[in-house]
């Protein structure tokens, strides 16, 4: 009898709660699939740019070179993946086949292979082994297929199509599960098509028929995100910075939009309104360029902005894809790991502890009031549970309390986007001695948003949910206090002579030497700028007092200074000063016999045993002077050649050249001429010329 009243009074329980039980939301469309939900969960992950292109130093190739030139001598892609598991990426994505054509597994629909390369005698399948290596060190694998193949004679044709897709059959059946397949928009201009050598236009359109390639990929990898300017699951978030936007919604008007259209930069930011749920994912590389170049070495990003990349795309509704160019060697470079490492330690110190974990929260409207949609559910670190307000609720406000006055200079917001993206603008405030003060309004949120601010110590924060197109629904409120970013200082110095060492963000100490000794924490304090106008060699380091961390010590050696120089033509007339400005990132160009009709004044009698030239830093290297011949005169009218030769290898590493006399000279003017300018052109581009004097 007992155990049937107790029986009763559960049923009845169950029974009452189950009659008062409030309905979750109605999702506001469109809505993400699984696959979608658990790609957006990937967050950060890596793209693999390795084929000939690396061997012949371009970055689209015609598709003309031979197999023969793909030998690495060290390939190892369980060090690719070893380097992107380390640096907390969840994938790598391999550019299996570039515009070029060329393949990096053994397809049997093309000899354009590595089957025809000298590496492992013709037998390799580098797809094959970096799906094993991404398996060994638990990282999904995607693929990279360029539509546009300037190898093939076919392009073009409607019988290019069947061979595309024949070799998406053999990357998508023979190497396990692909998590997402990547085509770019880059689709015909020029090109070797089997030796045709001509311009190929198609109608990026229609010509693919992706409804139907699409179906192939689905049919054969149903959990793959297919990504492209339009997706279908996945979208080009419209730059290559990896930069998503303040207003970032993951909906699109997908139907209205295809790969390489002109105007796609307009919907790049994703649509309030759209039809489809295909979120932006945000591709940037950790060079200045795609494919490995030799003259990138000294380019590879910052911490500050790799940080800023973190920021701007994870932190703004966006996965990122970051790009890690394998060098000749089949290798990720020592300096590309080294900026991993450092941006992996400050992201794990930046998110170390949540400072509102189980926090105490109030909210001005909680959906009928029931427990499941409860504002503690944002504090709860549970994704799966969220506050919500009731239907007709569209602005609400949450207050979570500090136990102290609490320090902190990061918020992490993230909507239940499995029911929709729905918060269009949001504000937060923090009760600072008493008083609310605004830290922040923004807009969009989805699946995650960051925000960045300086350290405010509060009571109390306040996030204000302004406008919504529904109730809105929020699983996830964190903060932290993210420690200094502790980087090598900067040095730089301006044609005054003026010396600044200059760091990603105030509140750290530089120390530094001027007499060639490694700086410690007892040596000169930097403060404020500081002349240097004799041969110096500066060593400096960063430290973070209250953390105790402090950066590796950089090391710049400087030359006289440029303040009394002058550029100026036979006759006096001056030119732009770029080239003596101490700034390798302005240039001044002149043709062949500009360039023989300039000198520079160095103001006075000066010992010289050698010279330094600097091309054109910017992106795409134009103007480098490969031959050269150097003079030096006393007083601008009688020249002595003290210089004539080559500037090896400059074209594939266009950094300062070195350039030293066999004999030191005594002169107050120089000048260059160049013998020959890369590609044959006549006009030079000089980013910095300068002299060695010790």
């Amino acid at each position: 009898m007992k155990i049937q009243t107790i029986f009763r009074i559960v049923f009845l329980l169950f029974l009452f709660q189950s009659c008062n039980s409030i309905p979750p939301p109605e999702p506001v469309l469109p809505i993400p699939s699984n696959a979608q939900m658990d790609w957006q969960e990937m967050e950060y992950y890596g793209f693999i740019h390795f084929s000939i292109n690396t061997f012949t130093d371009v970055e689209w190739g015609y598709g003309d070179k031979s197999p023969e030139l793909f030998n690495p001598t060290e390939l190892d892609v369980r060090q690719w993946a070893r380097v992107a598991k380390e640096a907390g990426m969840k994938g790598l994505i391999l550019t299996n086949k570039h515009h070029d054509g060329f393949c990096l597994w053994p397809s049997k629909y093309t000899e354009y292979s590595i089957k025809n390369s000298p590496w492992k005698d013709g037998k390799g399948d580098l797809v094959k082994e970096l799906a094993e290596a991404c398996k060994e060190f638990g990282l999904k694998m995607g693929i990279y297929v360029s539509p546009w193949d300037r190898n093939r004679a076919d392009y073009g044709k409607p019988e290019y199509i069947t061979y595309f897709r024949n070799q998406l059959t053999e990357l998508l059946t023979n190497y396990g599960d692909i998590f997402e397949v990547w085509f770019d928009g880059a689709n015909g201009g020029d090109g070797y098509y089997g030796g045709a050598k001509e311009f190929r236009k198609v109608d990026k359109k229609n010509y693919y028929d992706w409804e139907n390639t699409n179906k192939l990929i689905i049919k054969l990898q149903p959990n793959a995100i297919i990504w492209s300017n339009n997706g279908p699951d996945a979208r080009w978030v419209g730059n290559e910075h990896g930069f998503a936007y303040n207003t970032t919604w993951s909906p699109l008007v997908r139907d209205s939009i295809y790969g390489g259209m002109p105007n796609f930069k307009d919907y790049a930011a994703g649509q309030e309104n759209g039809t489809h749920w295909v979120p932006a994912e945000a591709d940037v590389s950790i060079r200045p360029n795609w494919y490995y170049h030799k003259s990138e070495d000294d380019k590879v990003k910052t911490l500050k902005q790799l940080l800023d990349i973190y920021y701007n795309s994870v932190g703004k509704n966006s996965s990122l894809l970051l790009n890690l160019p394998v060098d000749r060697r089949g290798l990720v470079h020592e300096n590309d790991e080294k900026q991993l490492k450092k941006l992996t330690t400050q992201l794990k110190e930046d998110f170390a502890k949540n400072l509102i974990l189980n926090a105490k929260t109030l909210a001005t409207n909680v959906r009928g009031k029931a427990a499941d949609y409860d504002s503690n559910n944002a504090v709860d670190g549970n994704k799966e549970t969220y506050w919500a307000t009731d239907d007709e609720v569209t602005k609400a406000t949450i207050t979570i309390n500090f136990d102290e006055p609490t320090e902190f200079n990061r918020f992490l917001i993230q909507e239940y986007i499995k029911l929709g993206q729905r918060v269009k603008q949001f504000s937060l405030e923090a009760e600072i001695d008493g008083k609310w003060q605004l830290i922040d309004n923004q807009t969009t949120i989805g699946y995650k948003r960051i925000l960045r601010f300086k350290t405010v110590k509060a009571t109390k924060i306040k996030v204000n949910i302004e406008d919504a197109k529904a109730c809105p629904l929020i699983s996830n409120i964190s903060v932290y206090n993210a420690p200094l970013i502790v980087d090598v200082p900067k040095i730089t110095r301006n044609k005054q002579g003026e010396v600044s060492l200059n760091v990603p963000e105030e509140g750290v100490s530089i120390f530094y030497t001027l007499n060639g000794n490694t700086p410690t924490t007892t040596s000169t304090t930097y403060k404020n700028p500081f002349y240097v106008d004799t041969p110096t060699t500066i060593k400096a380091f960063t430290l973070d007092a209250k953390t105790n961390r402090k950066s590796d010590v950089i090391s710049k050696t400087l030359d006289i200074s440029k303040k009394a120089w002058k550029i100026t033509d036979s006759k006096g007339k001056q030119f732009s000063q770029n080239a003596i400005d101490d700034n390798p990132f302005t240039n001044w160009s002149a043709n062949k016999i500009k360039l023989s009709n300039t000198k520079i004044d160095l103001g006075k009698i000066t010992t010289i045993k050698g010279f330094t030239y600097t091309p054109t830093q910017s992106r795409w290297i134009s103007g480098v002077i490969t031959h050269y011949t150097f003079y030096g005169s006393t007083n601008g009218k009688n020249w002595k050649k003290l210089a004539k030769g080559e500037f090896s290898n400059i074209k594939a590493n266009p950094i300062e050249q070195k350039v030293l006399f066999t004999k030191q000279a005594s002169v107050k003017y120089i000048k260059i001429i160049a013998d020959k300018i890369m590609d044959d052109k006549n006009t030079a581009v000089i980013a910095e010329l300068g002299i060695i004097t010790k």
